[in-house]
């Protein structure tokens, strides 16, 4: 029997009705606030996570994860691409053709990075093939001048698939009448959307076309390279440019989208490190709880004293009785954080619907709708952080427990 007493009397006590109402207060209010600090901690870091596979996959499924380039342009490009194709990380190859400039319509302008793409290649290594509203890249033919639009950037132009645009680039052209900027009208022939700040600001033709419009002839700016693992992009892009040589030159995707995705790590670090703060404040709110229920529990302690319990056997009766404050918290906290952070994208939309507004802009955010991943690892982490603050917290209130003489309580009984 005596070896079940900490658990017995421990449950009991949790159970019970107490005299002091703001013992039981307290104690209710440890299990809420250890319920909200996990449950807003597994969906903040749900949401990040959700940010960081949206970075990857978007905006990175985009953005090439390595660029390899010539002084003067790659012109035996099928050639190089199949020789680092059979490198172990490299799994994909496309030749581009990159011209920054500005397209006009009906005196709307918006400046735009094109991207001069071999529609058979460039599967390989973005995912834009996936994320067609309209058309689609086996549209754009050689000598066609089709191009491929944003949605966002075909909206602020106010254009479809059918209209007419004209790109202006930063190159001048010398003509008896004076120099001119280079333009050429293109057919939109299709629109794409990835939901990211890239539909503002990107556009899609045929190598071909972009090679005529550059001027570079029978050559293409670079190499795109989709690698197995990100992360490895700068070194495989180093010994890349060491194996080919010193007239090479390349550029991983640290270089235009490395601050994001460290400033998302940083980010995710700070926020699980403040609100663990908070789960440790909840935490240590069971400290008060269960000081003031040793205080009120004096002749119970001293009377089981009596009958043969031990200072272990008493320090676990109070170990149990915060374990069990805390056990619930958590795991309601659990539930509530997991259900939010499976359907918090639903209910921003819904939010969204209702109000008429967007909480996401993605021309400021990257992307236009929350995000959320739940991993199971960040859950697990958090149950244990939160069981040994837990833990900690009932150990000097059962210490206390553990001290009281019987003598000295019951002498005045």
């Amino acid at each position: 029997m005596l070896d079940r007493l900490p658990f017995l009397v421990g449950l009991r006590y949790v159970r019970a009705k107490r005299r002091n109402h703001f013992i039981s207060f307290i104690s209710m209010t440890s299990m809420l606030g250890l319920m909200l600090g996990v449950a807003v901690l597994i969906l903040v870091l749900s949401v990040m996570n959700g940010f960081d596979h949206e970075l990857r996959t978007r905006i990175l499924g985009m953005v090439p994860h390595t660029k390899i380039e010539a002084r003067n342009g790659l012109v035996e490009w099928e050639a190089l691409a199949n020789q680092l194709i059979e490198r172990e990380r490299v799994i994909g190859a496309a030749p581009y053709v990159e011209q920054q400039g500005m397209f006009s319509v009906g005196g709307r302008n918006q400046g735009a990075m094109i991207n001069g793409i071999h529609p058979e290649w460039e599967d390989r290594v973005s995912i834009i093939g996936d994320h067609m509203q309209q058309g689609s890249l086996g549209d754009l033919e050689a000598g066609e001048w089709h191009i491929v639009l944003g949605s966002m950037l075909a909206r602020q132009l106010g254009v479809g698939v059918g209209d007419r645009v004209t790109l202006l680039v930063p190159e001048a052209s010398i003509t008896p009448a004076g120099v001119f900027p280079r333009l050429k009208r293109f057919t939109v022939s299709g629109i794409f959307s990835v939901g990211a700040e890239l539909d503002a600001s990107l556009a899609y033709a045929h190598i071909d076309d972009m090679q005529t419009l550059a001027r570079m002839g029978n050559a293409v700016g670079g190499l795109r390279l989709e690698l197995d693992d990100l992360f490895v992009s700068g070194q495989e892009t180093q010994a890349i440019l060491n194996t080919l040589g010193p007239e090479y030159r390349g550029r991983d995707w640290t270089f235009s989208h490395g601050n994001l995705f460290q400033a998302i790590q940083m980010e995710k670090r700070m926020i699980a490190l403040l609100l663990t703060v908070i789960v440790a404040v909840a935490a240590f709110n069971i400290v008060s709880t269960l000081v003031m229920v040793v205080t009120d529990k004096r002749a119970d302690i001293a009377i089981l004293r009596t009958i043969g319990a031990t200072p272990g056997s008493i320090m676990g009766i109070f170990i149990v009785q915060g374990l069990a404050i805390g056990i619930i918290g958590i795991a309601v906290g659990v539930g509530v954080g997991v259900l939010l952070a499976l359907t918090i994208a639903d209910l921003i939309g819904w939010a969204e619907s209702v109000l008429g507004i967007q909480f996401l802009d993605a021309g400021v955010y990257f992307i236009s709708d929350l995000p959320s991943r739940l991993l199971w690892s960040d859950v697990g982490n958090i149950v244990a952080a939160a069981f040994g603050l837990t833990f900690l917290s009932t150990l000097y209130p059962a210490w206390r427990a553990a001290r009281v003489q019987p003598a000295d309580v019951l002498r005045y009984e």
